[in-house]
C-alpha cells in the first residue's frame, strides 16, 4: 500500500475510502491509521467486522469506560500501524511498508526482546513482565533457536502431525481389536479370578472412545496448568519452558508453522501415557484406551489448526469453537481453555461469558 519513506506516510480521507472499497480494512485511532486486513480474515465474522468496521475512527470504543482490555488491545494495535492521517482530514487507524510489499519488523515500544536474534534465550530475563508481554500477541513469525537443526524439529506442518499419527492409529485399532478377538483379556483379574470380567472385541468401539473422552480432559488440564501457568517472575528456566510449550503460540498466534506439535517431541510425551496406562490396565485394555486417546490427539491438533486458518461456516459448531478460541487469545487468556471441546470449562468454571460473543467489535 504504501512505499517506504523517511517518516510515516500521509493519508487523505479519499485514499482511506479508495482502499477500503478495494477490500482493505483500515481504522483510525487518533489520526494513526492501522490496516487489519490480514487479522479480520482470520476473524470469525471477520468479513461482517471487515465491512462494519474499514474505514472508522475507534477512538471512541478505546477512550470509552475503562475495561480491563483497553490498554493491551492498544499494544496489539500498534503492530498494524501504516500511517497517519492528514492534519484536517477525517481520522480513519503503523505499520511501515517497503516497496516490496513486506512490513517492517522494526522494534516497537513495547518489546522488550532482539527480534533479530532466537527469543527462547531472552524471555526469561524478562522477569515481571514475561507474563504481560507473552499475552501481547503480535503478527509474525518467531525464531527459537540459534541451532538450524532444532529451528527445523520445532516447526511443524500441519499435515505432517496427520501422516505421522493417522497409521499409528489405524495398527494400534487393529491389534488391539485382533488381541480382544483372542478372549483372554479380563478387566480385575489382577486382583480376583473368581469376579474378574472378560472383555469382548465388541466392547473395544466404547473403550477406544473412553480414551477420546479422557484425552479431552487431559487436554484441558494440560492447557490449563502447564500451559497457562504463571512462571515465578525470578526463575529464568520457568520462563524459559513456559515460552517453548506454549508461550510462543500466544505471542504469535498466527505463526503457521508453530501451531501444532512437532512429532519428536511429541512421541515422548505419547510414549509416557502409554506407559501409565501400561500400568494401571491389563496390556490389551490399556492399548485400546491408549489408541482412542492418540487419535483424539490427532483431532484436537488438526482442529487447532483449522481454528486458526480455517473459514467455518457461520452458525456451525466450528464458526463457535473458533470465536471462543479467538477469544482464548486476545481476550481471555485465562479462561476458555477447552479447544476442541468447551465442555471441560463448564464443570471447572472456565467458561468464557457468552456475553462477549454479542460484542462483535
Amino acid at each position: 500500500m504504501a512505499t517506504a519513506t523517511a517518516g510515516p506516510r500521509s493519508f487523505s480521507a479519499a485514499e482511506v475510502r479508495a482502499l477500503c472499497a478495494q477490500g482493505a480494512c483500515l481504522v483510525s485511532c487518533h489520526r494513526r491509521l492501522y490496516d487489519l486486513s490480514g487479522f479480520v480474515r482470520l476473524h470469525p465474522g471477520g468479513e461482517q467486522l471487515l465491512r462494519r468496521r474499514a474505514g472508522t475512527d475507534v477512538s471512541a470504543a478505546l477512550d470509552g469506560p475503562p475495561h480491563r482490555h483497553s490498554a493491551n488491545a492498544r499494544r496489539w494495535l500498534e503492530q498494524y500501524y501504516v500511517g497517519e492521517i492528514e492534519p484536517g482530514e477525517e481520522q480513519v487507524p503503523h505499520r511501515d511498508r517497503t516497496g516490496t510489499g513486506h512490513y517492517n519488523h522494526c522494534l516497537l515500544p513495547q518489546d522488550l526482546v532482539d527480534w533479530q536474534k532466537p527469543l527462547l534465550w531472552q524471555v526469561g530475563y524478562l522477569g515481571e513482565k514475561y507474563d504481560e508481554w507473552v499475552h501481547q500477541p503480535v503478527d509474525r513469525p518467531i525464531r527459537l533457536f540459534h541451532s538450524d537443526f532444532f529451528e527445523f524439529l520445532s516447526k511443524t506442518a500441519w499435515y505432517v502431525v496427520f501422516m505421522v499419527w493417522t497409521p499409528v492409529v489405524l495398527y494400534l485399532s487393529w491389534v488391539s481389536y485382533t488381541s480382544l478377538a483372542q478372549g483372554n483379556t479380563r478387566l480385575f483379574s489382577s486382583f480376583t479370578t473368581e469376579y474378574s470380567i472378560p472383555v469382548h472385541k465388541y466392547y473395544f468401539p466404547f473403550i477406544f472412545l473412553l480414551g477420546m473422552i479422557l484425552w479431552s480432559l487431559l487436554e484441558y488440564l494440560i492447557h490449563r496448568f502447564v500451559f497457562h501457568m504463571k512462571p515465578p517472575a525470578s526463575n529464568y528456566y520457568l520462563i524459559t519452558l513456559h515460552f517453548l510449550l506454549h508461550g510462543q503460540h500466544h505471542k504469535s498466534p498466527f505463526d503457521s508453522s508453530r501451531l501444532v506439535f512437532p512429532p519428536v517431541p511429541a512421541s515422548l510425551v505419547i510414549g509416557f501415557f502409554y506407559g501409565v496406562l501400561r500400568l494401571l490396565l491389563p496390556e490389551v485394555l490399556g492399548l485400546s484406551v491408549f489408541v482412542g486417546g492418540l487419535c483424539g490427539y490427532v483431532i484436537y491438533d488438526m482442529m487447532h489448526y483449522y481454528l486458526h486458518y480455517g473459514s467455518p461456516k457461520k452458525g456451525t459448531y466450528l464458526y463457535g469453537l473458533k470465536a471462543y478460541h479467538v477469544k482464548h487469545h486476545f481476550e481471555h487468556q485465562r479462561s476458555g481453555f477447552g479447544i476442541s471441546t468447551r465442555f471441560w470449562d463448564y464443570p471447572f468454571r472456565t467458561l468464557i461469558p457468552e456475553e462477549t460473543f454479542k460484542k462483535e467489535d
